[in-house]
């Protein structure tokens, strides 16, 4: 028997409201298309963990930065380690994992009000969480990721303030600035139409 081929582990990034959920289908469709075996997945999961911090987010539970970034890493640590359905074994098993958000989201977002060095050590250094192969960046402006979260949605999370994002997107470019030479980061002007952008993208992805 052959040996099977490790799938690809892509992580999508980007302020709320920058059309993430929108490129991963299209990107999940042209990768079934030719063939690929695709799981999609997402940070918070959907595990208790997740649901503590979902429940942080939405604001029924206060807890600090430095809880959320200890939240999140330990959700993580699961999400990659879990048996059956964790990214390692499903990475293993020749499926291409295609992630909504991951830990360059831990820096931006907790990174902005903790201290951004040990956000990233603890989840850089963890041996139990993956480096993805490549992160997406969708980059749109903040003001419109607020029109658009504005006019589809009921309520908003803790982080969707227009000041906010203006100072997450801020800290996702010093991120990527400072991971530059260890991570395979591509930035993707958003503010065009979903077609644009999925061809780019899928020109990204099917180089790697």
């Amino acid at each position: 028997m052959s040996e099977v081929k490790r799938g690809k582990f892509i992580v999508f990034e980007g302020l709320d409201g920058s059309g993430k959920g929108t490129q991963i289908r299209m990107l999940e469709k042209k990768l079934t298309d030719r063939g690929r075996s695709v799981t999609l997945t997402a940070e918070p999961t959907d595990t208790a963990l997740g649901g503590m911090i979902r429940d942080a987010l939405a604001g029924n539970h206060m807890r600090t930065p430095s809880e959320l970034a200890a939240l999140f890493l330990a959700d993580r640590v699961q999400h990659n380690a879990d048996p059956k359905k964790g990214i390692i074994s499903l990475l293993s098993a020749g499926k291409d994992v295609i992630c909504d958000r991951y830990y360059f989201s831990s820096f931006a977002y907790q990174g902005i009000d903790t201290d951004l060095d040990w956000v990233m050590e603890m989840n850089l250094d963890s041996p139990d969480i993956l480096k993805p192969d490549i992160c997406i960046f969708l980059d749109v402006d903040p003001d419109v990721c607020m029109q658009r979260i504005d006019s589809s949605r009921a309520f908003t999370e803790i982080y969707e303030k227009a000041s906010t994002l203006k100072r997450i997107r801020s800290r996702f470019f010093e991120v990527f600035e400072r991971l530059k030479d260890i991570e395979n980061i591509k930035i993707i002007d958003a503010a065009r139409s979903p077609e644009e952008i999925a061809s780019d993208i899928e020109r990204i992805i099917f180089s790697l």
